[in-house]
């Protein structure tokens, strides 16, 4: 019994991790086709609809897309646009999910209610839009942070969380003579790491990924963020009508350039992803269970 029970566990193992590699590959071949297609030539693109090694390799799609500074300029609005804007998401997400977990706090549920209606239905674009503009947020990096700076999913996934740490750890601290405040700052946070590591990845990779709400508010192109140049660039190697920022004495190598600017939009993210991959998994379970 005890060698059968042995074979079986090997067997179920192996077909297990069959099955995750099966499915691992599926999912990486596609970006190392991408990766692969910014290396190679037009005419080896043109010959092939599936490149993993290219043939020739060429650099010819990133020296087009790096051959002007407006993407270095670009890239450093992205960052800081991502970097304050997820300090404080996170900052105004905590304040606003510790008052919601605390279960005596007066209009706690109607305040949840409207909450979760903001996930169901939305002002939408155009009173959305009328309202950065009341603000005088128009060609501000303002409006790419304020309007989204608290999302309904984040925030409950962060109040469930706090809830779940004991109630005598809070009421030991009042006892030392903490306030609300230094019970949020010195107890909860700190306990609370792996969710504010996840919620701190969603948040940037929203940041990141900003396109519609810069298209919307910027008008000066001298503050469009990484996403809207890249999509510029593409439209360059598309022989179609562009913006003299991107004027360039580099020809675009047509799809080429396409895959590139895949793998310079999504490096960034990538590269911080493995410091917080530890906490991902485990903050968004614990703060989903319980509410």
């Amino acid at each position: 019994m005890v060698e059968d029970k042995t074979l079986s566990g090997r067997l179920f193992q192996a077909v297990n991790f069959t099955l995750l590699a099966v499915i691992a590959l599926v999912t990486v071949l596609p970006f190392l086709h991408v990766v692969a297609g910014s290396f190679t030539t037009s005419a080896e693109m043109a010959m092939k609809k599936f490149i993993l090694i290219p043939t020739i390799w060429s650099w010819d799609a990133y020296k087009f897309i790096f051959s002007t500074d407006t993407i270095f300029r670009a890239m450093g609005v992205s960052i800081g646009v991502t970097a304050v804007g997820t300090v404080f998401s996170m900052l105004m997400t905590a304040l606003m999910a510790y008052g919601l977990s605390r279960r005596d706090l007066d209009g706690r549920r109607a305040v949840m209610f409207l909450v979760v209606f903001t996930m169901l239905f939305s002002g939408g674009l155009i009173p959305t839009f009328l309202v950065v503009k009341e603000l005088g947020m128009i060609d501000s990096y303002l409006a790419l942070i304020i309007p989204s700076a608290i999302s309904a999913f984040n925030l409950i996934i962060l109040k469930n969380f706090f809830q779940n740490i004991p109630e005598g750890l809070e009421e030991s601290a009042k006892i030392d003579g903490c306030n609300d405040f230094g019970i949020l700052f010195r107890i909860v946070l700190p306990l609370s790491m792996p969710a504010i590591a996840t919620i701190s990845l969603f948040y940037a990779v929203t940041y990141w990924n900003t396109y519609l709400s810069a298209i919307l508010y910027l008008d000066d192109s001298a503050k469009w963020p990484i996403q809207v140049l890249l999509r510029q660039i593409v439209v360059l190697a598309s022989g179609l009508d562009y913006s003299s920022e991107l004027d360039s004495s580099v020809p675009p190598p047509d799809q080429a350039v396409k895959m590139a600017v895949i793998v310079v939009a999504t490096l960034p993210i990538l590269a911080v992803y493995p410091f917080l991959q530890k906490h991902f998994a485990k903050g968004a379970l614990i703060g989903s269970i319980k509410g």
